[in-house]
């Protein structure tokens, strides 16, 4: 036997009489629905394709039984008191505008009202005036069960596209971008172009607010993009185009401390770019307020990545600098030739740039070549000079 609910509201019943009208008024639905449609028809036009005219009328046919029998105190079956809430899941799974579909649902109210005049004549008409709210209320309510369904549903539906999108990120990394496949999925599922340009940003673990902005701000100007985390970090990847470029993202990253990859071509290559930017959040200065690219920390790049090889490598060619001297003088040779051998390699500049002689900078780094048997000024030694100086900065960070 099929359930049955009874109208229920927390306002007065209606008069007698316009239950009287309101029973009546369920043995011309059919007419009703016609009415209603001709109504909507502008309003229904933009979506006309989404939902088919039976269907159409079929859950207005629906909606005009539940109204009646609220208003006239009928029990109302129980396919057709869900009939708020499946049309506003189902609109929402079509597509169909929330602002047409409420207003097409609030002209109910016309239609039925209307219908209760017809049938009330001169006479019935003011008890059917003092029962108004009553006829409201009951298209109210099924106007928000429409709109509560509505939303509940479109937000459903956007965790599941959310779901499915982190899910074809995190294939894509897995494989490298090496199935041809999966690179295609991931594609159509994030909005890529599989030729696109690329440009990734990965906010350490504690940076992902800061990061999760710029996703933001980057959505409002219509860039293609993917933010979610991965392991302790989070990753940001945009698709590049003509009024996107690596230096608008730039920009947009100010103030934001992360590491940005160089920008790659084709989806391909994101992984790689993933990578890269990773390895460059990695060296991060604890101090840092925004964005490093991986082109200006190749050298802490390698040698973090080198790990136990970076330690032995500082402690190889700068040791000499711990053993039988005073720490200021060990402090004012590292300084010398960190100037040194990140200016022009001129000892004139570096000079100018300690305010020294010439002849004390030439000293200095003799004495360096003396503890250290690395002379800055040679090419070669100069090179490791640089990777143990870098080693041991990060050492202390």
């Amino acid at each position: 036997m099929e359930h049955m609910h009874t109208p229920h509201s927390a306002l007065p019943p209606p008069d007698p009489h316009v239950v009287a009208l309101a029973r009546e008024c369920l043995e011309e639905i059919d007419s009703l629905v016609d009415e209603w449609a001709e109504y909507v028809g502008p309003v229904r036009a933009p979506y006309s394709d989404l939902v088919s005219r039976q269907e159409f009328r079929d859950s207005a046919w629906q909606a005009f039984e539940l109204l009646l029998r609220t208003v006239a105190r009928l029990p109302v079956p129980e396919h057709i008191a869900g009939v708020s809430e499946r049309v506003g899941e189902q609109r929402a799974r079509q597509g169909v505008p929330l602002d047409a579909l409420l207003q097409a649902a609030r002209v109910d109210f016309r239609v039925v009202w209307a219908a209760l005049v017809r049938r009330a004549g001169d006479e019935g008409r003011a008890q059917l005036v003092t029962s108004a709210y009553y006829v409201w209320e009951a298209v109210e309510r099924h106007v928000t069960g429409i709109m509560t369904a509505y939303q509940r549903t479109v937000l459903e539906m956007g965790r599941r596209t959310e779901d499915e999108r982190r899910l074809w990120f995190s294939r894509l990394l897995d494989s490298h971008g090496r199935n041809p496949t999966v690179v295609q999925d991931a594609a159509l599922a994030l909005g890529f172009q599989v030729s696109g340009h690329f440009l990734c940003a990965v906010a350490p673990g504690g940076g992902e607010a800061s990061l999760r902005s710029v996703a933001n701000a980057l959505r409002t100007l219509g860039a293609p993009l993917q933010q979610q985390a991965v392991a302790a970090d989070m990753v940001l990847v945009v698709q590049l185009g003509p009024r996107l470029t690596r230096e608008a993202v730039l920009a947009q990253l100010d103030g934001t401390p992360c590491g940005v990859s160089p920008a790659v071509t084709g989806l391909t290559e994101v992984p790689r770019a993933v990578t890269l930017a990773t390895a460059t959040a990695r060296v991060l200065p604890r101090d840092a307020t925004g964005p490093r690219r991986l082109e200006d920390s190749w050298l802490d790049v390698l040698v973090h990545r080198a790990e136990d090889l970076g330690r032995d490598l500082a402690a190889d060619v700068l040791g000499g600098l711990c053993t039988g001297v005073p720490p200021v003088e060990a402090d004012r040779l590292l300084e010398t030739v960190q100037v040194h051998l990140s200016g022009s390699g001129s000892v004139a500049d570096t000079a100018a740039t300690l305010y020294c002689h010439r002849n004390t900078i030439q000293q200095r780094l003799n004495r360096f070549a003396e503890l250290t048997g690395r002379d800055p000024r040679r090419p070669e030694d100069a090179a490791l000079v640089i990777l143990a100086l870098s080693a041991n900065r990060l050492q202390q960070t």
